[in-house]
């Protein structure tokens, strides 16, 4: 299997483990991480899920030995609808992703680690759209990065390719943080149960809402967010969390 899932409680990690590629995200990874992801989406146990990847690093982007053999339009375009498709199931779903980064996050590799919610990477943690070096634009990587980053650092990563280090990469807002190798994975663990300690429920309502609310004009965004926040207030969650804290004790959910 090219992607492991692990589970433990109430957080997944979903590992890409084809370090011969660099976790090259070809047909059959982005294929199965979909499936993947999907079917944790579905899980009720999951509350969190930590995406990485396994070997030297994170990923280098798509597989440029399978990208050259494709020769068709149709490949070509087959090819980065299911890699935009893999971007849209971490953005639209219902759980929090957490990218866990070490080594390169290249290419459509940065492009995922800027699609996750959460991003944590080792000092050492390369990032790049590096399409320009080899006359591929990173045009489908920009989506994602370009919502994460302002304008002027994208537009010089895109247009030299050159990578960026972890502290700059948080300095833009790429990634939330930065941790030395053997501290990366207790810290990330650290944010999983976090979250997973939250309500599920209403954890799903505000990641929904968050992106939504993102691409809309300012009085279309309150009135929406309003709205969500009084479907969010009906559930049994908004009632014994604001219940919990009048009383000075611990919320019991009931995701409902």
């Amino acid at each position: 299997m090219n992607i492991k899932v692990l589970k433990n409680k109430d957080i997944a990690r979903v590992i890409i483990n084809e370090p011969k590629t660099y976790n090259s995200l070809s047909f059959k990874n982005l294929n199965d991480l979909i499936k993947e992801l999907k079917k944790l989406d579905l899980d009720k146990k999951i509350k969190v899920i930590i995406l990485e990847g396994a070997g030297k690093g994170f990923s280098a982007g798509h597989n440029l030995k399978e990208v050259r053999g494709l020769k068709k339009r149709e490949k070509y375009q087959k090819l980065f609808n299911l890699c935009s498709k893999l971007m849209l199931q971490i953005v639209e779903g219902k759980k929090p992703v957490i990218a866990k980064v070490h080594g390169a996050a290249y290419a459509a590799g940065c492009q995922l680690v800027a699609s996750c919610d959460l991003a944590y990477s080792t000092k050492d943690a390369l990032f790049a759209t590096p399409g320009v070096n080899i006359g591929l634009f990173c045009s489908t990587p920009m989506v994602a990065v370009s919502r994460k980053i302002s304008r002027k650092p994208m537009m010089k990563m895109l247009l030299t390719g050159e990578p960026i280090k972890a502290n700059y990469a948080k300095e833009i807002g790429l990634i939330n943080d930065y941790f030395s190798k053997s501290k990366l994975n207790s810290e990330v663990l650290k944010i999983a149960k976090k979250i997973a300690s939250k309500s599920n429920l209403t954890i799903k309502i505000g990641k929904q809402t968050f992106y939504k609310q993102l691409e809309m004009p300012l009085r279309k965004a309150y009135a929406f967010t309003s709205k969500m926040m009084t479907v969010n207030m009906m559930a049994m969650d908004a009632k014994e969390g604001i219940s919990a804290f009048l009383e000075k004790r611990k919320p019991i959910w009931k995701n409902k």
